[in-house]
């Protein structure tokens, strides 16, 4: 009986098909790249250059994944109504709850219950407002009263576009209420601190533009992360006022539901949303002049770059962002009876 051996074609072949094999599994174990879109608002992207290329680190480390994010910024406003219009974000960063709240409430593009679905009402981060000066502070601005004197020229963006302008406005008020003992008299003092300011930028950026490059106004009331990036950038030329009383600002965080679940990436984003609350996230946001919300250590390591102020919250105020939205900014409200068109 005579055994034929298989050829030496026949194990060239094989050796050729199980390579093709391994190379194939190996290109199905690689997950393919993610894309995710990030909208934020004005005052932001700094902050999220740095943090984006941190997280692709660590993502890429975790699971081999390559992912870049693409950011996207203006007034929060704005941000907000272009993705109910149909700009695919993947997560959505504005700068107030309020904004963040109209996605659910214009085409459901978020659930409800968002702000219960990550620590610190899914804000990783706060700020607060404060005024910026030409250095050496000519016109002698202390506090918000001085923003009313005649031939005082203020910088402030729109309140109908910028999340960082209401939070202006609504610090302003509450400093007035508080001083003169009412709503009206509140009412009063805004007209004639907005009866001050030359021009409305969309958002807060183009306002520090405004300010700072353009040389215009004698005061800018800013973010108070916006304020410490003009003076690391023009430090020769601005000063930062804290005033006696300021508002808590609460910038909202939120995957955007309808557009993650659409494009597959709820996993990547729901981790880059968690990533901000790491040691390394809460890190970056101090470094970036944000006051981090959740790390002790972060806290304290940037304590000494944020003086003590007297704050105060949208609830505490204003009854939370719907009453104040409806009281101030829709359309018929205080800002629209008290602003007149330069």
């Amino acid at each position: 009986m005579v055994t034929h051996l298989p050829s030496r074609r026949f194990f060239t072949a094989l050796a050729i098909s199980t390579a093709l094999a391994g190379a194939s599994l190996g290109a199905f174990a690689q997950p393919k790249p993610v894309e995710l879109l990030n909208v934020s608002y004005d005052p932001t992207r700094e902050l999220y250059v740095e943090f984006n290329a941190a997280f692709a680190k660590h993502w890429k480390a975790k699971t081999g994944q390559d992912v870049t994010i693409k950011q996207s910024h203006g007034g929060s406003g704005k941000q907000a109504r272009g993705i109910i219009d149909g700009l695919e974000a993947d997560v959505a960063t504005l700068a107030l709850a309020g904004d963040t709240d109209a996605l659910h409430a214009n085409g459901g593009w978020i659930t409800k219950d968002w702000q219960n679905r990550l620590p610190h009402n899914a804000s990783p981060y706060t700020s607060t407002i404060v005024l910026v000066v030409r250095q050496g502070n000519p016109k002698g601005i202390k506090d918000w009263d001085d923003l009313i004197k005649p031939g005082i020229s203020v910088i402030t963006p729109n309140p109908k576009t910028s999340g960082g302008a209401r939070w202006n406005y609504l610090a302003a008020w509450e400093f007035a209420k508080r001083k003169f003992g009412s709503d009206a008299k509140a009412k009063e003092f805004i007209a004639k601190l907005y009866a001050n300011v030359p021009v409305l930028d969309t958002g807060a950026r183009g306002s520090s533009i405004s300010f700072a490059q353009r040389n215009q106004g004698d005061v800018f009331i800013s973010w108070e992360n916006e304020a410490y990036l003009l003076e690391k950038e023009f430090g020769s030329k601005v000063d930062v006022v804290y005033p006696s009383l300021s508002i808590l600002a609460e910038p909202a965080v939120t995957v955007v539901d309808k557009n993650v679940d659409k494009k597959g990436t709820r996993a990547v984003a729901t981790a880059y949303l968690e990533y901000l609350y790491t040691e390394e996230g809460q890190d970056i946001a101090g470094k970036h002049f944000y006051r981090p919300a959740v790390s002790e250590k972060a806290a304290a390591k940037y304590a000494k770059q944020f003086p003590k102020l007297k704050l105060f919250t949208i609830e505490q105020a204003f009854g939370g962002w719907d009453k104040a939205a409806k009281d101030h900014f829709a359309d018929g409200a205080s800002f629209d009876q008290i602003y007149v068109k330069k």
